[in-house]
């Protein structure tokens, strides 16, 4: 970098959605000439993207905004926590932030920027080159490729409609071309995510858009197979169970994209799904889970699930007992219902005793971890395919394909070494856990 080079810190909170929003930001702002630097001393400025999503979120937000503004004394807030009253409530907390915007508000970011940190006068773009891929805060054999922002459901615990808008799905052809250049710029794995990603295209008709010259239709099927003509692995992520998804299902059977679906459920009563406003039925996500695993016997699904819901009873509880039970979901995330300010669950009757969330957390999560364990013992002695993350001189650690990175679980190779992170190798699974695997 340059003499001049004007120096600004980053801190990215929250999930992949909100980490790709950072990426975008920080490419831009590499592109303007400012170098950004890992401490609060050496920065003259900090951007902190928030998340907003749940209450403890909000309160690590805060918290960053606090150091940073502790520490340096020149902020810049931006994320999910930049709209309506947590915004409100940013400024009156931290007075002193410099600028406070929504989520994906990439150029009043870097406008905001460059007013309170003007960019270098003399900024040489072959001095500061930034890579055809943009700046990337993942591993270089990985990245997320955001499809959309926003969404069309109105569920009665979130806000993220109020926060990031209606579905707004970017066109086939600009998505294509950013995963060519991840590819290209040595990426193996895909990991697509959206707010929901089976309703892509929807705002926009599915209309035809171009990549390379070829008509591709702008929906999930078009995009599955585009991506697939990579030869990379392509996860899935934020897959409502819709009828058409079962359309995606062969590419996987057929080994084109990853056999992995991520599916938000949240529960298994129906009465509880209906308080939800969920746009989906338990009964019949049943029915498309059978279905999947017919087409595709490897398939691993993960997903997620909220326990102590206004209203839900015991009945309603051990319902979803028995949902996990008959589904039999590979990897299960579970979180207590908490009220998020401006959700209308918050107005439901019959809040539930912290102490029976609690209770029923327990037990939900004892039988998802037991489910896991049973699944996973029955992979020992098969031969699986590993990505690899990270090697040291114990060995090697990666990912199979049933393995999402920062949420699922890993695959140990102990003292296997001559590996670099981004290598495929196949090895024997020798012994699990309750979530991860080793191999040899």
């Amino acid at each position: 970098m340059p003499a001049n080079t004007r120096k600004v810190g980053f801190v990215s909170l929250g999930c992949p959605k909100a980490l790709v929003d950072s990426e975008r930001i920080l490419t831009q702002l590499r592109m303007d000439g400012y170098e950004v630097v890992p401490s609060y001393e050496d920065a003259e400025l900090v951007v902190v993207n928030t998340c907003g999503f749940i209450d403890s979120a909000k309160r690590e937000s805060l918290d960053a905004i606090g150091e940073a503004l502790a520490e340096n004394g020149r902020v810049i807030v931006t994320g999910c926590m930049g709209k309506g009253s947590d915004a409100d409530a940013i400024r009156e907390l931290h007075p002193s932030v410099l600028s406070v915007t929504g989520p994906a508000a990439y150029e009043e970011v870097v406008g905001a920027v460059h007013e309170f940190v003007p960019p270098p006068a003399e900024h040489d773009p072959y001095t500061d080159l930034v890579p055809p891929q943009g700046v990337k805060l993942t591993p270089r054999h990985y990245a997320y490729l955001k499809i959309s922002e926003g969404c069309n459901h109105r569920c009665s615990f979130c806000i993220i409609p109020h926060m990031r808008g209606d579905l707004a799905s970017r066109p086939i052809g600009d998505v294509m071309e950013e995963a060519e250049r991840l590819v290209r710029a040595g990426v193996r794995e895909l990991l697509v995510i959206s707010q929901d990603t089976s309703a892509y295209g929807v705002d926009r008709k599915y209309r035809t858009d171009f990549w390379n010259g070829r008509p591709l239709k702008t929906n999930m099927q078009a995009l599955c197979e585009a991506l697939a003509e990579f030869g990379v692995w392509v996860r899935l992520h934020y897959v409502y169970p819709y009828p058409h998804v079962d359309n995606v299902v062969p590419l996987m059977a057929e080994g084109r994209i990853l056999p992995y679906l991520d599916v938000p459920f949240q529960h298994g009563s129906p009465s509880v799904l209906k308080r939800m406003k969920r746009p989906a039925a338990a009964e019949k996500s049943l029915e498309r889970i059978r279905s999947w695993r017919e087409t595709c016997p490897d398939i691993t699904l993960r997903s997620t699930f909220i326990v102590g819901f206004p209203g839900e009873t015991d009945d309603d509880f051990e319902v979803l007992l028995d949902f996990l039970d008959e589904a039999q979901i590979d990897r299960v995330g579970c979180f207590q219902y908490s009220p998020v300010a401006g959700a209308p669950a918050n107005d439901l009757p019959d809040q539930v005793p912290e102490q029976v969330k609690q209770e029923r957390w327990e037990r939900f999560m004892a039988k998802a971890q037991a489910i896991s364990a049973d699944r996973l013992a029955r992979r020992i002695g098969s031969t699986i395919e590993i990505l690899i993350d990270e090697v040291d001189a114990q060995g090697a650690v990666g990912r199979s394909a049933a393995d999402a990175p920062d949420i699922d679980g890993r695959v140990y190779l102990p003292g296997v070494t001559g590996l670099t992170p981004g290598d495929f190798v196949e090895a024997e699974v020798t012994a699990a856990d309750d979530y991860d695997l080793w191999a040899g």
